[in-house]
C-alpha cells in the first residue's frame, strides 16, 4: 500500500448511528500535496450522495471564491472533521469527532499542508479545543498540535453562511485572501508539485 493510499478510509463501524445514516464514506479529494487544506465539519445530503465534500451551493461558493483569487479547486485539499453524514444533517456529536479525529490528523500528516483551514464553526472549535465566535474570529491564524506535530491554521467562516448571511461574503472573502496570501498561492497552481 502506497502513503497516499492511506488517505482513503474505505470501512469504519466506529459510529453506529452515522454508519446508518450514510450511504458512503466521503473522503477527502484534492491535491496529495496541496499547501492549502480546507477542513469542514461533515458530509450533508449532497456530499453523502456524491461521495465528495464540499459539493452543491457551498462547494460552488468555495470553488468561486477560490477561482477569484487564482486557486483551482485541484490545487487544495478539502476534507471533513466526520466522514460520514450525520442524521437529518444535524452536527456531529464529540464523540463522533473524536472517532473521526485519527483519520483526519493522518490525512494532515500525509498532505502536509502550509495551512489548515476551518470552514465554520464545529471544525474551528474541535481543532482549536476552545470556543470561537467564528465570524468575530475569521481570519485569525493560530499555531495548533494537529497529527505529528504543530501546524498553521486559519479560522474561516463557512461557505454557506455567505448565502444565508450576505453581510458575511466580505468576512468570508478576507479570511480567504490571508489564506492564499499566507501560502503564496493565487497566480498559478497551488499544489507544490511544480516545486520539484
Amino acid at each position: 500500500m502506497g502513503r497516499m493510499d492511506r488517505l482513503e478510509v474505505e470501512r469504519c463501524e466506529r459510529c453506529p448511528e452515522l454508519c446508518e445514516s450514510r450511504s458512503r464514506i466521503v473522503n477527502g479529494t484534492g491535491a496529495e500535496d496541496a499547501a492549502l487544506l480546507f477542513v469542514g465539519e461533515a458530509p450533508g445530503a449532497r456530499e453523502d450522495e456524491q461521495g465528495e465534500p464540499f459539493v452543491g451551493r457551498s462547494g460552488d461558493v468555495l470553488d468561486s471564491a477560490l477561482a477569484e483569487r487564482g486557486v483551482s479547486r485541484s490545487a487544495v485539499r478539502i476534507t471533513n472533521c466526520v466522514r460520514c453524514r450525520p442524521p437529518e444533517n444535524r452536527d456531529p456529536t464529540a464523540g463522533e469527532l473524536d472517532d473521526c479525529r485519527e483519520y483526519l490528523e493522518r490525512e494532515v500528516d500525509l498532505v502536509d499542508p502550509e495551512l489548515v483551514v476551518t470552514l465554520g464553526k464545529v471544525p474551528s472549535e474541535h481543532l482549536l479545543g476552545q470556543d470561537v465566535a467564528v465570524t468575530k474570529r475569521a481570519g485569525e491564524v493560530h499555531e495548533v498540535r494537529l497529527g505529528e506535530r504543530a501546524r498553521r491554521l486559519l479560522v474561516c467562516v463557512h461557505p454557506a453562511a455567505t448565502l444565508y448571511d450576505r453581510s458575511q461574503e466580505e468576512t468570508f472573502g478576507a479570511a480567504l485572501d490571508e489564506a492564499v496570501a499566507l501560502v503564496g498561492a493565487g497566480d498559478s497552481e497551488q499544489s507544490r508539485l511544480g516545486d520539484y
